[in-house]
């Protein structure tokens, strides 16, 4: 897979079944998100032993390498696969490629507005030019917004307020 690819649920039925179960953890930090829509669940694998005990390895890439709530996906995903009959998973942490909000799925940037947090606009930058865009405002969908601080309740999220309707909200940063 390479860096700029989404990860691809896998064509081997048994690790296809694995990825199913572990796409449904949901983020602890944004519960309306599963760990498939934002893009940080790479890969399954199922082995097995040969006397009847498969091995589920699950790859996760965090969002920020210090991301706190990796602990609890990583919970999260082997108890998700421990109800379904899965008794050995391991899940794998990997930082390289490092995650970037290019792999977040559609469906899961329009969640994001539902819930009320402006999504990712446009790519990660490729070089080091950044240019500053608009947020449109997941309340009134006006782009008359500001951004109030970098970091909002988590940090991957920037805080902003609206000009317009003058409420605040969280823009997930583009990374």
């Amino acid at each position: 897979m390479s860096e700029s690819t989404v990860a691809i649920r896998p064509s081997d039925q048994a690790a296809a079944e694995a990825w199913d179960i572990a796409a449904t953890v949901c983020d602890p930090e944004i519960p309306v998100l599963t760990i498939e829509d934002l893009g940080i669940l790479r890969d399954t694998t199922v082995d097995d032993d040969g006397a009847g005990t498969q091995r589920v390895k699950v790859t996760i890439t965090p969002t920020y390498s210090g991301c706190p709530a990796m602990d609890t996906i990583r919970d999260d995903v082997v108890t998700a696969l421990a109800s379904k009959g899965y008794q050995d998973v391991d899940v794998n942490l990997v930082l390289s490629p490092a995650w970037t909000t290019d792999w977040m799925t559609d469906a899961g940037k329009a969640k994001l507005e539902e819930y009320g947090i402006a999504p990712p606009t446009g790519k990660a930058a490729a070089g080091p030019v950044k240019v500053g865009l608009s947020v449109k405002c997941p309340q009134c969908s006006s782009l008359n917004t500001r951004e109030l601080t970098r970091f909002g309740s988590t940090s991957c999220k920037a805080l902003y307020v609206c000009q317009e309707c003058k409420e605040p909200f969280d823009y997930f940063k583009v990374l």
